[in-house]
């Protein structure tokens, strides 16, 4: 198990050979039985109409408020994406919805994980949706005080019940 932060995710790196992630990806020499990406797990809003998608078909099927946790992976990563959200719902205190997708959905890619599709590892990412939430996302008003530490720590034991119940 490897627990490993990036550097260089964002412009002008993201989707270049310097990005973190790409550079790690490319050096693996064991096989990786799944990379877990957790991206922008902290910003939740309960308000209706809070939560945006990248198609407004997808709002028939997903929640308006912002206040859930989602499993994102390719659509070969679907028993990946099953196994984190169960454990994921199994805290009682995380409302988590999951979807698997090509990689043409918008947002679908939009983090480390990309990287590791890339070399054709199993990859899922974890995320609030980022600014399909936070109308804030980079810009001046993307402060920590508008994090919920508790659903982020709730999020992260979540990950740790995962890793240390894994085979």
């Amino acid at each position: 198990m490897q627990l490993v932060a990036y550097a260089s995710e964002e412009p002008p790196f993201f989707r270049s050979d310097e990005m973190g992630s790409a550079v790690h990806a490319a050096s693996l020499e064991r096989p990786v039985k799944l990379m877990i990406a957790l991206e922008m797990i902290g910003y939740y809003d309960s308000a209706p109409g809070s939560q945006d998608y990248p198609y407004p078909a997808m709002s028939w099927l997903y929640p308006d408020r912002g206040d859930f946790i989602a499993v994102v992976g390719r659509m070969q990563d679907i028993n990946a994406v099953r196994q984190v959200k169960a454990t994921l719902l199994s805290s009682r205190y995380l409302s988590v919805y999951s979807m698997n997708a090509p990689g043409f959905i918008p947002g679908i890619d939009f983090s480390d994980h990309l990287n590791y599709w890339q070399h054709d590892i199993p990859a899922v990412m974890i995320t609030d949706t980022a600014f399909y939430r936070n109308k804030q996302y980079h810009l001046p008003g993307d402060t920590a005080d508008r994090l919920n530490y508790q659903k982020m720590a709730q999020v992260v034991d979540g990950v740790i019940n995962l890793l240390y119940n894994s085979k």
